[in-house]
């Protein structure tokens, strides 16, 4: 029997027919994959399509024929990607605020090539973060991109770090480009940050990735091996709050037992814990980065969670809630000398002792 018309391209065409058009639920019979194939300008006879189902066998792609009644229908079970899988990146890919809205829909056209098209109606999901706002930095993959190649050829980069202005446009934070050794990328706070070594102030730092601009490689090699050997990224996210840096410090905190798990989720299950004298609290030691956004998140847990150690952390903290006293306080409300006083000796008190 003569061969069919474009035959080299059949096994790719029946490649895709397989797996657009079949999964666990939904399969196909040998006469309704002939006539796709038909759709595509191919034709063949059963026998040669029983020979290439094999090959896409061999090929990786789990055909599966079952019988049904008289018939034969096939389908393609398991798949490079399950079903669930797609739908963890695709939420992934919608949720994360450093991809822009018009690549996040470039991902996700791609992802749904990887599933049937009955599946692929099932990612057409919409997850709706409150307050979310994509970046607008197109370019940020090919800056991460640039990067990465820093990293495997060993290299310093140079690049602008921008910053808003209130015309709410980027500008540069200063004159003369930044040079940094990167040795890694995290993914913190809903942003993508370089970890790198300054040489010139000797200390590991961070920097958002979509405020960055123009990089270009130096001919120096990467600095800091040194200081990367024992570094531990998951501790590093920890103590930064919001990566936002400070001078490390080892902080002691009393808290109510019901916060255990507010701590735990920040801190990790390393920590320690310690039961006090206090019915209902115990205290454990955390190290930070101290830092305005550290202290605020301890306000935020109200008086469930007190410093109450290094004493000049409780100084600070003290004095950053005289301050907002005094910011939000009314003036006809103002005491005398020794009422502030007073307040302040209160205020000390509810931040030292539980």
């Amino acid at each position: 029997m003569p061969k069919g018309t474009n035959q080299k391209l059949k096994l790719y065409y029946l490649s895709r027919i397989m797996t657009e058009k079949t999964d666990d639920e939904h399969h196909i019979t040998m006469p309704e994959i002939q006539r796709a194939l038909e759709g595509y300008g191919v034709t063949a006879d059963r026998k040669s399509l029983y020979d290439d189902l094999e090959a896409l066998r061999v090929l990786g792609i789990d055909v599966i024929g079952e019988k049904n009644g008289r018939s034969y229908s096939y389908h393609v079970g398991k798949k490079q990607f399950e079903i669930a899988e797609l739908k963890l990146l695709v939420d992934a890919i919608q949720s994360s605020k450093f991809i822009t809205e018009k690549k996040s829909n470039d991902l996700i056209k791609k992802l749904t090539s990887l599933a049937s098209n009955y599946e692929a109606s099932q990612l057409k999901r919409q997850v709706v973060v409150r307050g979310r706002i994509k970046t607008m930095n197109e370019s940020i993959y090919y800056i991460v991109d640039e990067i990465h190649n820093a990293i495997t050829n060993n290299k310093k980069i140079r690049f602008e770090y921008l910053r808003w202005n209130l015309d709410k446009k980027m500008e540069r934070r200063k004159d003369k480009l930044y040079e940094v050794s990167p040795w890694a990328l995290t993914w913190d706070d809903e942003n993508y940050y370089l970890i790198g070594f300054d040489a010139e102030e000797d200390k590991i730092k961070h920097y958002r990735v979509d405020k960055m601009r123009d990089i270009e490689f130096a001919d120096e090699k990467r600095e800091g091996k040194e200081h990367f050997k024992q570094f531990d990224m998951a501790a590093y996210a920890r103590m930064n709050f919001g990566m936002f840096g400070g001078e490390e410090v080892r902080v002691k905190l009393h808290f109510q037992n019901e916060m255990v798990g507010v701590l735990l989720d920040r801190f990790g299950k390393d920590i320690s814990i310690y039961r006090t004298d206090k019915e209902g609290w115990s205290e454990t030691y955390v190290d930070v980065a101290l830092s305005d956004q550290f202290l605020g998140w301890i306000f935020s847990l109200g008086t469930k969670v007190k410093i109450v150690d290094p004493e000049e952390v409780v100084e600070r903290f003290a004095g950053e809630i005289r301050a907002m006293n005094k910011m939000y306080g009314k003036k006809k409300d103002i005491k005398k000398k020794t009422d502030i006083r007073t307040d302040i000796r209160i205020v000390r008190k509810n931040v030292l002792t539980v």
